[in-house]
């Protein structure tokens, strides 16, 4: 096979290099997981051999070497030993307690992985993650989320905020479920609680998804955005890319971590606000956690339909959840506003739940009455799913 150097004008640089590094791999029949050191040698080969190439031609030159090679290697060798594990379709979810502790969580129930890494590998399994993200973990930093390429969330917390290691989860973009029949085949959602569900989205109904951590409301999130009737615009707001919905007319809005100098900050708060001025058919939040449903209330009170997530255990506990968080807004808020207002607004709350065989599934769908009596916001159930 001939060595001479021919990039397509379609291909940006680190992608012509990558294909490069993958034929010479390929040729050496060297494997870069069990031979890292040869495949970073051939990486800087053709990073200059394509500076020297461009140079001469005039062509697009690499201005970072070294953070191509990083992007090359992360590209041609995946993330070394948990690649397969990522590459496995039953795989939910990866986690790393210690280099010598990883975890998989397979239908919702979780076992120990057999992988041993080091402190060193897992830092640079991080680092490669991270390349691509523009976000980072340090001292500085000790916590970070981030989107990686297939959409899969990465949650790193570093020492001395962990006691001794780093502690890493991985949780994948399962593009099995990403539709309500989906769900349904899965026996994850009753055919009548998802009729009911299409009907409240093509009436321009707000739903609210909660449930405990690791129920499905994210992937029944997403569902419900992919069954909103193709005419609506969609604008999502996340801080960090989960959903990764297709829809004919969407827009996703993720939030920014503050730089090292404290700025540059995009809070949830800000991207509801710019969201209400992108001409939104639906605004959805993907997880309300804090001030910011202070301005999800406000939106949806200007009758702009809404969708979200809330950690809770009860469908009847989200809407009293709801009603607290916009209070951490300021001392200015009243809840004699609040409650009502989301009493109003909210029109479903579709609540998911997990059996101990860790099976999830859409347990119970209520409906707010309008009335809030006591301090409490009255509800009707209007589908219950029967014994799991």
């Amino acid at each position: 096979m001939s060595l001479a150097y021919a990039p397509r004008a379609a291909d940006s640089a680190t992608h012509a290099v990558a294909a490069r590094v993958r034929d010479r791999l390929r040729e050496e029949q060297a494997d870069p997981a069990r031979d890292p050191d040869r495949a970073t040698q051939i990486a800087w080969a053709e990073v200059r051999r394509h500076n020297d190439f461009a140079l001469a031609r005039g062509l697009e030159l690499v201005e970072d070497e070294a953070s191509c090679v990083r992007e090359v290697l992360a590209t041609v060798a995946g993330y070394g030993p948990l690649q397969a594990l990522l590459d496995d379709h039953t795989v939910e979810e990866l986690w790393i307690n210690a280099p010598d502790r990883v975890y998989i969580a397979r239908n919702g129930r979780s076992e120990r992985a057999p992988v041993v890494l080091t402190e060193a590998a897992v830092r640079d399994l991080v680092e490669r993650m991270l390349h691509a993200t523009g976000r980072r973990v340090d001292l500085s930093q000790p916590f970070v989320d981030a989107s990686l390429p297939d959409g899969s969330r990465l949650h790193v917390v570093i020492p001395d905020i962990t006691r001794a290691h780093w502690a890493v989860n991985i949780r994948k973009f399962l593009r099995a479920y990403r539709t309500l029949d989906d769900l349904i085949a899965v026996g994850s959602l009753a055919p009548e609680a998802a009729g009911l569900l299409r009907e409240a989205l093509a009436g321009g109904r707000t739903l609210l998804v909660s449930g405990a951590t690791h129920v499905g409301k994210t992937t029944l999130l997403a569902a419900l955005i992919a069954a909103c009737p193709p005419e609506q615009r969609i604008v999502t707001v996340e801080e960090t890319f989960e959903l990764a919905v297709q829809a004919p007319d969407i827009v996703a809005l993720q939030g920014r971590q503050p730089s090292l100098e404290g700025t540059g900050e995009v809070s949830l708060r800000r991207l509801v606000k710019e969201a209400l001025r992108m001409r939104p058919d639906r605004l959805v939040v993907g997880e309300v956690r804090d001030a910011e449903a202070l301005d999800l209330l406000l939106a949806l009170n200007t009758g702009v339909p809404g969708a979200a997530t809330l950690h809770a255990n009860s469908a009847d506990e989200a809407l009293t959840k709801l009603a607290a968080l916009p209070l951490l807004a300021g001392r200015n808020i009243d809840a004699a506003f609040v409650q009502p207002a989301i009493a109003a607004s909210v029109d479903l709350v579709v609540h998911c739940a997990r059996t101990p065989d860790g099976r999830r599934y859409v347990a119970e769908i209520v409906s707010p009455t309008g009335r809030v009596v006591n301090g409490v916001i009255q509800t009707r159930s209007i589908w219950r799913a029967g014994e799991p």
